[in-house]
Parts: structure tokens; sequence; C-alpha cells
């Protein structure tokens, strides 16, 4: 019988990934990794023919590009260059980083994922039992919707109520799953959304912050896309952090995701499975890769996540979900098909 992580290794390499016989599949990680996943996704790589290249780096001070001091900056992105996967590990991450900048940009062939320090029990939710073609098909139409939508309203029964308007020149991207082709990949689950600058206005309160207690209900007062302030249990101290940083680009949100991974449905303390919960959302802050907001991003030390649980979700006037539960009609039987199949 297969361990999880037997199985998480088995189905992202040869069902999600669908690697090919001499493909080079790059892993990195470092000294906060649980290594033996990483083992057994390098063992499922061998297993389906390809070449697993792991490597273990210093666990950097902090995320992104804050992190730079602490790498191998050249011969890490050099073998990034020439990796056909990447998937990311670290427990300190270096997604937007310029080694991540650089592998993205110039590697035409990379298909990406991160993961970064997640548990085998996390991975195991997150990204096995259930059917891939009917993810695709809710997330998809899902993307639909938010595209022909002026204004996103995200509420919830914890106190927030936050809008924002679309740019259709920003990216709109979702993964189900299907990481065969190259791009930025990660977690399947959601629909990611890049906000209009300067138009986000309202209040988020959080059930999780990255950077935060988990117990804390640190809020955002948003106003033309940034913080204006944070309130609530842990507020001193997340203004510390923020302040840490001394970039005014670290207060201005960089993209909302909309959670709809049929498997997770609690907040547990692990971002890249919370940022998914059903009908919850994820806001990110800080850097930006140009190649979510083009032509230029929005350039920032660092970035950092947090997760609302059980929202309610507005494309205009149309109600998308309800209380975390989806609502519209059309979305409904794609949820309920989706659901019904999933295993739990």
């Amino acid at each position: 019988m297969e361990t999880k992580r037997e199985r998480f290794s088995r189905i992202l390499m040869e069902d999600m990934f669908q690697v090919q016989p001499g493909e080079t599949i790059a892993i990195t990680s470092d000294l906060g990794t649980d290594r033996a996943t990483i083992d057994a996704m390098a063992q499922a790589a061998q297993n389906a023919g390809a070449l697993p290249l792991v490597m273990y780096i210093p666990q950097a001070e902090k995320d992104s590009q804050a992190g730079m001091k602490d790498w191998p900056s050249e011969a890490l992105t050099a073998a990034l260059l020439k990796a056909d996967v990447w998937i990311e590990a670290n427990a300190v991450v270096l997604l937007y980083s310029d080694i991540w900048e650089t592998a993205m940009r110039d590697n035409k062939k990379l298909r990406y994922l991160i993961i970064a320090e997640s548990s085998i029990d996390s991975l195991d939710r997150v990204f096995t039992g259930y059917e891939i073609p009917i993810l695709k098909k809710l997330l998809s139409k899902v993307t639909s919707m938010v595209k022909t939508a002026n204004t996103v309203r995200i509420t919830s029964e914890n106190g927030t109520d936050v809008s924002y308007d679309i740019d259709i020149n920003y990216t709109f991207d979702y993964d189900d799953g299907d990481f065969s082709m190259p791009k930025f990949g990660t977690a399947p689950g959601f629909v990611n959304v890049v906000p209009k600058l300067d138009s986000m206005n309202g209040r988020i309160v959080f059930d999780y912050l990255q950077h935060a207690k988990l117990t804390n209900k640190v809020a955002f007062v948003m106003k033309d896309g940034k913080i204006v302030d944070v309130e609530g249990e842990g507020a001193a101290q997340f203004k510390e952090y923020l302040s840490s940083f001394e970039d005014e680009n670290m207060y201005k949100i960089s993209h909302n995701m909309i959670g709809l991974n049929p498997k997770v449905h609690a907040i547990t303390g692990e971002l890249v499975e919370d940022e998914r919960i059903w009908g919850g959302v994820d806001f990110g802050f800080g850097h930006t890769s140009a190649m979510d907001m083009p032509p230029f991003g929005q350039m920032a030390k660092s970035h950092f996540d947090g997760v609302v649980a059980k929202t309610s979700i507005y494309f205009d006037e149309i109600q998308i979900t309800d209380n975390g539960e989806v609502c519209h009609e059309e979305l409904r039987p794609l949820a309920e098909s989706l659901l019904s199949a999933t295993n739990v």
C-alpha cells in the first residue's frame, strides 16, 4: 500500500506534470525542508524515467528578493535555466526573487510549481483525491466570469467587506492540477486575479495571516489599493514586520485568489493549503511579477499572504458564493459534481 508521500509524489509526477523520460526535474529545498518528502518526489521522478536534480540551499532569513544575499544565486540560476520542471520546496521561498524572475522569464520550457514548506498531510489533501477534469471546468468558468466583470466585492461574517476593480490587461490564472505545459504553477484549486492598481477599498479581517499568529484576528484597512491601517490583536507586531522592509510597495495589494479546492474546508495554518480553502479567498501583498501585472509589475522586497474563509463573492451584482458555498446557478452543478466525486 502506498504511503502518503508515495501517493502524492506519484500523482504529482505522472498525472500532473506528466514527466517524460530524460527530462530534468529540479527540486529546490533548504535546511527547513522535510527531506523524506524531497526524496519521495525524486524517486517518483526517477520511476517515471526522468532525471531528478535535488538542490539544497541555505535557509534564508527572509523570503523572495530579501533573501538574495543568503543564496548561491549564480549557480542556482544557471541550473534552473536548463531544467524542464522546477518544484520549489524551500521553507523560505525563492518566489519573486531575481533567481525566480530570471528562470521564469528566460527558460521558455519551464514547468514550475511552488509547494514551500507544506507538510505531507497537507500536500496529500491538496494534490490528491479529486477529478482534475471537473475542477478544470469549474475554475475555467469562474475565470471567464470574473474577466467580464468590472468590480469584485468580497464579504464575510467575520467583518470583511472589500472591493476592487478589474483590469483586463492583467493576468487571470487558475491551477487545476495540470502542469504538463510551461507555466507558473501553484497548488490546485483556485482562480487568481490581479486587482486594478489603486482600486481596492474596504476592510479585510483575516482568519489566517502569514507572519502573524494563527489565533490573531488581524484586520487591514484598505484605501486605494494600499494598507493604511492594521487593527486587531497582533496589529502592533505586524506593523513592525511591515515597516522592517522600508518599502512602500509592501503595503500594496498584489493579487486575490478565490479558493475552490474540494479537499480543503478548514484553516490549518499551512499557507499553501489555506489559500485554496473552498469558498474562501487569499489576498497577497507586495511584489507582483511583470508576468502578472504587465508591463513592469510591482517591485517589492518580499511578498506575504492572508486568508479569509467562508466568503460571499460578487462579480458586479452577480453572487458567486454565499458564506463559503458555491451558489451561482451555472457553477453549482459543477461544484456539486466535484465535491461528490472527491475522495475525502
